[in-house]
Parts: C-alpha cells; structure tokens; sequence
C-alpha cells in the first residue's frame, strides 16, 4: 500500500513538472520568474548566492541572470569592496513583468481547482510547500 502511494506520487509530480514546465506565462519562463521573484523576495543577491539557493551551477545561473540584464529586468549594483564583484537587483520593468506573469500563473491554477474547497487549497499548498522544503 506505502509503495503503491509512493509510485502514484513520483508519476503525478512527474506529470505535473512536464505540464508546468511546458508553458510560459507572458514573458517570463519558469528560470526567469524564479530569479525575479528570488531577488524581490529577498533582495540584491550575486550569482553565486542564486546558484546556492536553486542548486545549480553558477555558470547556469549566470547565463540565466544575463538574459535577465539584457531585457532589462535586473540591473548590476557593483560591490564597492571588490571591483570584479556585483549583486543583481530587480528593476522596475522586471518588478513588472515578475507581477504580470505571477498574476497569469495565479490566474491559471485558481481556474484548475477552482472547484476545490478552500481547505482542500490550503491543505494542498502547505503539502506543496513542505514538500519543497524537504529538498533543503
């Protein structure tokens, strides 16, 4: 019975991932809308630090947060201790696109399970949200 659950779960995230990740919401793809909402979360943060936080290489994340500079949704703030160093901060166009394209997200889930109980919603995020920290 456990192993039977086990292997529902690992299918329906797997499910889930590949029709989450097939779709993008305005202008921002799920990389970019993670970084944006990372630093406006939590602040001017390098590289290295974003790498830290989602696991990955900090060459990812790198080219990730120069297309973000490019369209202009961060910009560099230089670290006056170190010349070479920067932290990346949210611009405003990039706080724009960030409320856009969470709006859009928010929208499409709340149309999905919108004949869900408001406890089945709430039960439901807080399994979400401990199953990600679970990761960590």
């Amino acid at each position: 019975m456990i192993e039977q659950a086990l292997e529902t779960i690992e299918v329906e995230l797997a499910i889930l991932y590949r029709r989450i990740t097939n779709r993008k919401h305005g202008n921002l793809d799920r990389s970019a809308y993670l970084l944006l909402h990372q630093i406006h979360a939590n602040g001017a943060a390098g590289v290295k630090a974003l790498a830290d936080e989602f696991r990955l290489d900090v060459s990812t994340v790198s080219r990730q947060t120069a297309a973000l500079e490019k369209k202009g949704y961060v910009i560099r703030i230089p670290d006056p201790a170190d010349g070479r160093a920067y932290s990346l901060q949210i611009s405003e166009l990039g706080k724009q696109e960030l409320a856009a394209s969470k709006k859009s997200r928010t929208e499409r889930i709340g149309r999905l399970i919108r004949d869900w109980s408001e406890e089945e919603k709430e039960i439901f995020g807080r399994l979400l949200a401990r199953l990600n920290r679970t990761f960590d």
